[in-house]
């Protein structure tokens, strides 16, 4: 079984046991947090995307930690203007481990 869940402003498709980062969730580590958001799911080659039937559908997981992704780096320059600026940024990240989908 797979979903397709929305969080942060961003889609995921998903499967039990599956790891996944997305953006900045509340609650420690070993904590359990729920997708309410679900776009489709697929249940053995059934395709469930009608907004009714997905209503009490849910996505469940385990926080696995709290952190912060990848540096990316912002540069801004303008030729001959002795214009340069540079600046990192490390988006806050929560890593969850999904646990079930219920459908």
């Amino acid at each position: 079984m797979e979903a397709v869940i929305a969080t942060g402003g961003k889609q995921y498709r998903v499967t039990p046991g599956q790891i996944i980062s997305v953006e900045k969730l509340s609650g420690d580590k070993g904590s359990r947090v729920e997708f309410r958001s679900i776009l489709l799911v697929n249940r053995d080659g059934q395709v469930i995307a009608e907004p009714k039937a997905l209503a009490g559908a849910r996505v469940a997981g385990e926080v696995v930690r709290q952190g912060r992704g990848r540096k990316v780096s912002v540069v801004k320059f303008k030729r001959r203007k002795n214009y340069r600026r540079h600046r990192g940024h490390r988006q806050a990240a929560t890593t969850v481990r999904i646990t079930t989908i219920e459908v």
